[in-house]
């Protein structure tokens, strides 16, 4: 050893006082249905939350731990900082030890502005962009003249410089960028119909205006009466064409109004801004109707929808432009990238091509990067919301999944296992909620929450390893090495809706049959065409059955929509409590009359913090109730309209099924939902806090009142407990047996061997899919086993 060379060796003794914090220690936790919850939950290593839906998993995992971890990191940002996170209060819990920073990857929709993409979600664009700005032939600009979110801009004009001598400098300004100016980077242009925006019959004076909220009785009857560009009292059918010009296409032009500074803009830029700058699917309901009406969008001319100016769409890598590879299936463009040999950007291409091989490996490498990230479903976002942290540096984190096998093939599950026991190994706390067998089997440790779900769970009813599970007794236990069994007798189909030639997507003109008055099941690994030919090629028209599309998609509505206000339930029983004290049923509606007049009938009231975001805090007048407290003295069978909306389902059942609450209008919307294995559900709960599966049975369950015609329904077992499952497929054979024919999108084997009728997409993803390779019963898809699916389904069953 060299003189003055000291090398440090690091003590790996066990008994230092550091290594004694091995385990995340919760001590009463009571979020929402948690019932004094402690445990011990252990550091680096897979935790997996089991328990039927509603039983506490997220809960416990989300609503107490991630929370709490992420409030205590946002604490450590100045006070500046905070004003631009999310405002979390303090889970109920008594006490929490041990956290680690938390990274929460759930299933949240990613967002859909028009101008975001798979490749801008995965930073995968930006080192395109990086490329192409570098080896581009020819040469454009920087990376920004390849982005389709940033305009080309050119200014000139005069700089006074004081110092010494004061002159006058001529300056030029000059930014490349790649957007298209004829789209603005959205790739399709509108346009509006005019007749659709007013009647031209009637004059400003006499309110003509046909777009949501243009009401002349506000600010919007002021400025356009009030600008002088308009004459008010004169029919829009005999304006002159400046007249017309100033009312559909004035750009923003300051004006004074009764001594007060507007701002006046034609009605046409005006929508563009306020309505057509959003995705059309995020709006409400009567805005949407409108856009629907009086907006027609197409492929932007310009740039043939790939977003991007002609500099960017000229210039070539590899023979290639990047609207081009950025239309390629990732796994086609990992293969493209790996054919770059060119030693300047070799770092670039290697990031480069570790985010693409992430993506395939994650099983998504059927996308493209310019996919709209809204056009995902949620077990998709949350595998894209992965790609980040599978080549981090990271370590010593507490990672937090929802249901990550969402979606997933059983051929792919294997694959999503081998993911997260990675992240476990580089020394990371990996928390799972998750129902799938062989993501449980594989766990270093087990909690599972019940015994019930609602008010029937929120207590830890076995933690340990899961050999110990499998002898404990518990519903989760029981029905971990459940099998799928085969129907003995299938149903024979009453009709068919024929596809012939479907090509949409990656549909390789697929022609097929799809029974009628049965269940027929559509699988095949993500990717392969299910969602394309059930939502998008099923035919319509008046000699079709009406075809009703049951989904995940969230549900429209604000923070005060509920299940009960979003199946109906609530009218009957406002109807029932009327009656019962002789008042208008008005005042049972927190939206109407009855409202607490504190509140306005939220629960909450916002409280300015001034740099901060604002907190709500629940209303100290209704104590978060709701109603007006004259209100809450009426009360039907016992109980008031507050603590009828606290109820869960089951419970709301037999009160309003016998007795002096007797309602049999709100007794059937109650069954239904108890159908769907909604019974633990609170009937005012906001929708906001349901999940995917929960949004899908709760429209089924709003459909079921009139069954007849054919119900497509998309995976409806994401958030199913395996004892669950049995019971969708009981509800499912009532459906048909009443009438209605289902469709059913879906991975899970079990409902794939209760099918009358199987058809399956494949063989692959993506380019590699759009095939039909199985139509018939399951019986003969086990007995042929050429498929995936039907190699899986044959192990399943047991053959």
């Amino acid at each position: 050893m060299a003189a003055g060379t000291t090398t440090h060796q690091v003590d790996h003794g066990a008994d230092h006082q550091a290594d004694q914090h091995d385990v995340i220690r919760v001590t009463g936790a009571r979020e929402n249905n948690l019932r004094d919850v402690s445990l011990e939950i252990p550091k680096r290593r897979l935790t997996v939350f089991t328990g039927v839906s509603g039983s506490g998993k997220s809960s416990l995992v989300f609503g107490t731990v991630a929370a709490e971890s992420q409030r205590l990191v946002d604490e450590t940002y100045s006070a500046f900082v905070q004003g631009f996170t999310p405002t979390r209060n303090r889970p109920d819990v008594d006490r929490l030890e041990g956290l680690t920073a938390a990274i929460v990857v759930d299933q949240e929709r990613m967002g859909s502005d028009p101008r975001s993409t798979v490749g801008t979600a995965t930073d995968a664009g930006a080192l395109l962009r990086i490329l192409f700005s570098r080896l581009g032939d020819p040469q454009v600009g920087p990376p920004s003249a390849f982005s389709f979110n940033v305009p080309s801009i050119r200014a000139t004009g005069a700089m006074t410089v004081e110092r010494g001598e004061r002159r006058a400098v001529r300056q030029e300004y000059t930014r490349t960028g790649g957007m298209c100016p004829r789209c603005e980077g959205r790739g399709a242009v509108s346009d509006v119909d005019t007749s659709a925006l007013y009647d031209d019959t009637k004059s400003l004076a006499e309110g003509p205006f046909l777009v949501p909220g243009y009401s002349m009785d506000g600010w919007y009857g002021r400025i356009f009466s009030g600008s002088g560009f308009l004459d008010p009292t004169k029919p829009i059918r005999d304006y002159t064409a400046r007249e017309k010009h100033d009312l559909l296409h004035k750009e923003p032009t300051k004006i004074k109004v009764d001594g007060i500074n507007l701002t006046y803009e034609g009605l046409i830029p005006k929508i563009r801004k306020s309505f057509l700058s959003k995705d059309v699917e995020s709006l409400q309901p009567h805005v949407r109707a409108f856009v629907e009406r009086a907006v027609t969008f197409a492929t932007c001319p310009e740039c043939d929808g790939t977003r991007l100016a002609a500099p960017a769409r000229s210039s070539r890598v590899r023979g290639a432009t990047i609207a081009e590879v950025s239309a390629l299936q990732v796994s086609d463009l990992a293969a493209w990238v790996r054919g770059i040999d060119e030693p300047s950007v070799a770092p670039l291409v290697a990031g480069l091509q570790h985010t693409l091989d992430a993506l395939v490996e994650i099983g998504l490498g059927y996308l493209s990067l310019d996919r709209p990230p809204g056009t995902l479903s949620g077990g998709e976002a949350q595998r894209v919301k992965m790609v980040r942290h599978l080549g981090s540096a990271l370590s010593d984190v507490t990672y937090v999944f929802d249901e990550p096998t969402a979606g997933l093939h059983p051929h792919d599950v294997a694959r999503m296992i081998d993911l997260l026991t990675r992240l476990r190994d580089k020394g990371n706390t990996v928390l799972v909620v998750e129902h799938e067998q062989q993501v449980v089997a594989v766990a270093d440790h087990v909690v599972d929450l019940g015994p019930g779900a609602g008010s029937g769970g929120g207590h830890v009813v076995y933690a340990g390893d899961v050999a110990g599970l499998r002898t404990s007794g518990t519903l989760t236990g029981r029905h971990l090495d459940d099998r799928a069994r085969l129907k003995d007798v299938v149903r024979t189909p009453t009709g068919a809706l024929a596809l012939r030639g479907a090509s949409l997507h990656n549909l390789r003109g697929v022609d097929v049959d799809v029974p009628l008055g049965v269940l027929c099941v559509v699988t095949g690994v993500a990717g392969s065409g299910k969602s394309s030919l059930v939502h998008g090629c099923l035919p319509t028209g008046p000699d079709v059955p009406e075809v009703v599309s049951v989904d995940q998609t969230p549900i429209k509505g604000s923070r005060r929509s509920s299940p009960a206000t979003y199946t109906g339930l609530l009218e009957p029983i406002r109807k029932a409590f009327a009656k019962a004290n002789g008042v208008k049923p008005a005042l049972f509606s927190s939206n109407s009359e009855g409202a607490c007049p504190a509140c306005a009938g939220a629960g909450v009231v916002e409280v300015d913090l001034g740099p901060m975001t604002s907190v709500p805090v629940t209303c100290e007048e209704c104590e978060g109730r709701r109603f007006d407290a004259s209100v809450l003295e009426h009360r039907l069978g016992g109980l008031d309209i507050a603590e009828v909306l606290a109820l869960p389902v089951q419970e709301a059942l037999g009160v309003f099924s016998a007795g002096e609450a007797r309602t049999p209008a709100a007794a059937k919307v109650l069954q239904r939902l108890v159908d769907v294995g909604l019974g633990y559900l609170v009937l005012g709960q906001p929708l906001t806090t349901l999940s995917g599966g929960e949004r899908q049975r709760l429209k089924l369950a709003a459909h079921m009142a009139s069954p007849g015609g054919v119900y497509v329904l998309d995976e409806p077992t994401t958030g199913l407990h395996p004892a669950d499952v049995g019971t969708l497929l009981a509800l499912l054979d009532r459906l048909v047996d009443a009438g209605t024919s289902l469709v059913v999108v879906e991975h899970h084997l079990a409902v794939a061997a209760h099918a009358d009728w199987l058809l399956e997409m494949g063989p692959g993803a993506g380019h590699d899919g759009g095939r039909l390779v199985f139509a018939g019963t399951p019986a003969d898809l086990v007995a042929d086993a050429s498929t995936l699916t039907g190699r899986h389904l044959a192990e399943a069953v047991g053959r």
